[in-house]
């Protein structure tokens, strides 16, 4: 595979590349390149802040975009940093490798001891062979491995300072811009004792904030006495901890050395016997490591704009527990939260190590739906295309094999839940015996809760043993594992895999697809046809061809009737079927069952449901309800991983009536940056794609339309145009 995409890059590219933006040729005539740069180890940016807990790291560098592509590399490791400042790699001197590889690349020197720290750099060499300086040195420290090979990445804590401080009666209001999971601290100077009364909370009921919440909402609120006393000027405010999300055994506990967090954006300070000022007090907001310019997005919709911003924070806010966890309500990892947010992490920032951590958790802590254990292969294969590693893989590709619930078939290829045993539940990593699958489709249910007025987020879904949602994640999990067992050699397995994937679709096209309608039905046994029983087929790719239009002209017609997590598959569907238009009208609703509603109604973080009436127990901090995160990058404009660890890029813009945009998207690699522009009728894209990257850019168009790429002519009007490194206009005009 590396030597097909190093033919890919080298293809067409000499000792000059062409600049579309300046329309000038540059020369690669200096005596050096420029040093690599963003190194990692374990996929970590700051190891120096961590302890790297396997004994065979990988490391990682972006390649300088004056190299364009790299032939080889050679990687120094040493015990001190005067030999690694000397050259001297008296751990690991790899030599000059002559392999395109930049990341991912496995320890393969000495022994790495654990207690002990360790230096590193690394050099490449250009497509003429020509040497880069050696990058910065990087330090990392080794620690013992456990039962997992994930290194947790560390923890920041962002100072934020009021935006809004005002005295409001006897009160001060302070308004800190955005909800966090976090504390206060403040200063205060008493001259007897006293107690200062602190409200803080995530909402406000008119310009104050809410202090009674519906009992039913988990919109967070407390109000906390606070002791002051002469002598004693810096405080932390204790926020209470909450019983719920702190149960042993089901909560995740929050990391050795936290205060206790409360999400909160607002806060009232009473009983105040001097003059407050907004210095006396900083929001103190935890959450993973975060690079808050790694990836950007603008477009002529300001709505889709404040969407973005809404979504992309939600990311970066809900990572305070160091795995991704499902909100403040419970604070438990669910993985279809997690897949969800892992995608749009991906998408958000170049930070890996938070799922990869998770991944490992829930082969030992399942939670019981059944598409829950369905979607584990999908966060493996997720990490397997981002970052291109097969450790998780080769590690747990046994256990993965239950988690597909491939045991759970008949012999026409279709599975169901009912047939789990004790003992398969037992596979699956579950301790309780008394556990069984349950089929969720989506949540809640009409009437949750006992609430009549609560619609429900499933269309009507009527379950039956054999359902079109469950067969759709199995085919697709057969698909995986297939490509999985290809990976690791298994080549019989592998076509096993593919056997069954292609088995499961057929039956599901022959007896869930009532072709009458041209649509599909829920499951065996009921005539009832939902939204998501529709979407999923479209999503993975099991719709035939000759209904694809009319799967889509049914989903049209049910709008929004799916959750914020059924979001995520309604869009992949609809930009799979090149439902551009569509998909871009549900990205900037405005209505309650979208995303400018979680903005219109107060929040800063994405709800756990589109608003409180369709689940009145929702909390303002749910990270799956960020699916725009990861469907602008993916699904608008198109830009994923084709090959493992972003090796090729696929990029396939659907802007939909969008009159301009601009994107940076994260990889392993570096920033993948575009920008396009509709003006006269001429659309024009400019695509940026890093050094050591080649790029597959699809964009179909009528025999009355003429692609321009670089200023050429092409003739291709359903093929893709190959994009090498560095910088591309492509302008799609009329033909006549």
């Amino acid at each position: 595979m590396e030597i097909r995409i190093l033919l890919f890059l080298l293809l067409g590219i000499s000792s000059t590349y062409f600049n579309a933006q300046s329309g000038t040729t540059n020369h690669l005539g200096k005596d050096t390149l420029n040093k690599p740069t963003d190194l990692t180890i374990e996929w970590i940016r700051v190891p120096e802040k961590v302890t790297i807990v396997d004994q065979h790291p990988e490391y990682g560098w972006v390649v300088p975009k004056d190299a364009i592509v790299q032939t080889a590399y050679q990687i120094l490791v040493a015990s001190s940093k005067t030999n690694i400042e000397a050259n001297i790699g008296d751990i690991w001197d790899s030599g000059q490798i002559q392999r395109t590889l930049s990341s991912d690349v496995a320890h393969n020197g000495n022994d790495l001891n654990h207690g002990d720290t360790y230096f590193w750099k690394v050099r490449i060499w250009n497509q003429d062979y020509k040497a880069s300086a050696y990058s910065e040195v990087q330090s990392f420290k080794m620690g013992s491995q456990g039962n997992t090979i994930t290194t947790p990445n560390f923890f920041q804590v962002d100072e934020v300072k009021p935006i809004v401080f005002e005295k409001r009666g006897k009160a001060y209001f302070i308004d800190f811009g955005k909800a966090a999971f976090a504390t206060i601290d403040f200063t205060y100077k008493a001259k007897s004792p006293h107690t200062l009364t602190f409200r803080i909370g995530e909402q406000l009921e008119g310009i104050n904030i809410n202090r009674a919440p519906s009992k039913k909402s988990n919109i967070r609120y407390q109000e906390i006495k606070m002791p002051v006393e002469p002598g004693k000027i810096k405080y932390q405010l204790q926020v209470k901890t909450d019983e719920r999300n702190t149960l042993p055994g089901k909560a995740l506990p929050l990391p050795n050395g936290f205060p206790v967090l409360m999400p909160f954006r607002y806060a009232e300070v009473a009983g105040a016997r001097t003059k407050l000022t907004a210095d006396n007090f900083v929001q103190q907001a935890y959450h993973s490591y975060w690079e808050e310019d790694a990836s950007s997005f603008k477009s002529s919709s300001e709505i889709l704009n404040q969407v973005w911003d809404l979504c992309k924070y939600s990311i970066k806010a809900t990572t305070f527990n160091g795995l991704y966890v499902d909100g403040d309500r419970e604070r438990i990892p669910y993985e279809a939260d997690a897949y969800l947010n892992q995608l749009s992490h991906y998408t958000t920032d170049r930070e890996y190590a938070i799922a990869r951590q998770t991944i490992e958790y829930f082969m030992e802590h399942p939670t019981w739906p059944t598409e829950w254990q369905q979607h584990v292969a999908l966060m493996f294969y997720a990490d397997y295309m981002y970052t291109g590693n097969t450790e998780l893989i080769s590690k747990y590709y046994e256990d993965l094999k239950h988690k597909t619930l491939m045991e759970l078939s008949r012999e026409d290829g279709l599975i169901t839940s009912t047939k789990a045993t004790p003992e398969f539940m037992k596979k699956l990593g579950f301790k309780d015996p008394e556990t069984n699958l349950r089929d969720i489709t989506d949540w809640p249910h009409a009437g949750w809760g006992g609430d009549p007025n609560v619609m429900g987020e499933r269309d009507g879904f009527v379950f039956m043993p054999y359902n079109t949602v469950i067969n759709s994640f199995y085919y697709q999990n057969m698909k995986i594992m297939s490509e999985f067992a290809t990976v690791l050699g298994k080549s019989d397995e592998a076509l096993n895999f593919e056997l069954l994937a292609l088995k499961a679709k057929k039956t599901i096209n022959e007896k869930l697809l009532d072709k009458n309608k041209g649509y599909y039905i829920d499951g065996e046994g009921t005539e009832h046809s939902s939204i998501h029983a529709n979407m999923m087929p479209l999503a993975f790719g099991i719709v035939p061809k000759e209904y694809i239009s009319s799967v889509v002209e049914f989903i049209k017609s049910r709008g929004m009737a799916c959750s914020v997590y059924g979001a995520q598959y309604l869009m992949d569907g609809l930009y799979n079927a090149g439902e551009a238009d569509y998909a871009l009208g549900l990205l900037t609703d405005q209505s309650d069952r979208s995303w400018y509603n979680m903005i219109k109604i107060g929040s800063t973080i994405t709800l756990e449901s589109w608003d409180m009436r369709y689940k009145p127990n929702a909390d303002w901090n749910h990270a799956w309800g960020a699916v725009p995160a990861n469907i602008i990058p993916r699904g608008l404009w198109g830009i994923q991983p084709k090959i493992p660890g972003y090796g090729i890029a696929l990029i396939k813009p659907q802007m939909g009536s969008l009159e301009s945009s601009t994107i940076e998207v994260p990889t392993i690699k570096g920033t993948i940056k575009g920008i396009y522009a509709l003006k006269d009728g001429v659309k024009t894209y400019t695509i940026e794609i890093p050094a050591n990257m080649g790029a597959e850019f699809r964009l179909s168009y009528g025999n009355d339309k003429q692609l321009i790429h670089n200023n050429k002519k092409t003739t291709n009007h359903f093929e893709s145009l190959y994009l090498t490194p560095g910088k591309h206009e492509i302008r799609l005009i009329n033909s006549f």
